[in-house]
This record gives structure tokens, sequence and C-alpha cells, in this order.
């Protein structure tokens, strides 16, 4: 099972752990997109829409895989725009609890495959 480790001697984390120990077999998730099931770009104006939008493809993934949300250990968050992150982490803990975050880093970079895409994210989890 998945251990959430805040260990002395490094700053507070804001959203995430430091560190994650778990045991069982690990399942990778390819980067999530903003596209629904029909493959239409959802929320092109919408970042909070965009968000939920990849969670829900997230949680499609990870159930496909035998795994959920509460077994995620690793998140890779990719935005366009910086402005975003308040959005970000207000959507993320709709779907995450926010008492036992996942290890995670942030990416800004300047555009994702299509321009309408303000973000990607790619998840480990636990089976």
């Amino acid at each position: 099972m998945n251990r959430f480790q805040q260990p002395e001697g490094l700053p507070p984390a804001n959203g995430y752990s430091h560190v994650v120990s778990f045991s069982g077999t690990l399942v990778a998730v390819s980067g999530q997109i903003p596209m629904d099931a029909n493959g239409q770009v959802v929320g092109a104006d919408d970042p909070a829409e965009q968000i939920r939008q990849v969670f829900r493809n997230l949680g499609v993934a990870l159930s496909a895989a035998g795994s959920d949300f509460t077994r995620i250990v690793k998140l890779t968050i990719y935005l366009t725009d910086m402005d975003d992150l308040s959005v970000f982490r207000k959507v993320r803990d709709e779907y995450l609890d926010p008492a036992a975050p996942p290890a995670s880093s942030l990416i800004q970079v300047k555009g994702l495959v299509n321009p309408l895409f303000r973000v990607e994210i790619d998840a480990l989890a636990v089976i």
C-alpha cells in the first residue's frame, strides 16, 4: 500500500508528498489530454473543464488497469500557463485526497500537441 512521507529537513509540501513508497505492481498511464471519448477538445477556453476532462480520462485509464485515484503515487503535470496552477490545485483536490497527495512534478511547457490544450497529466499508480 502507499505510504506518503513528509521527511524532516525538507520544506513543507504544498499539495504533494515529497516521497511515496509503495508495494505492488505499478501501472504507468501516458499523458492524458483534454479530449473526450469522441476525440473532441473539451473546454478550450475553460482551464477547470480541461483539467476535469484530463482527470476523467486518467480515471478511465486507471480503472482499465485495475487501479484508481487512491493508488496514484506520482503525477507529472504539464501546464501551458502557470496562471492555471491555482485552478489545477482546486480541481485536483476534487479527485485526489489533499491529506495524502501523490508525489508530483509540475512543468510549464510552451505548447502541447494541440494549441487548444492547456494541460496534460501522466501518472504512476499501484494496481
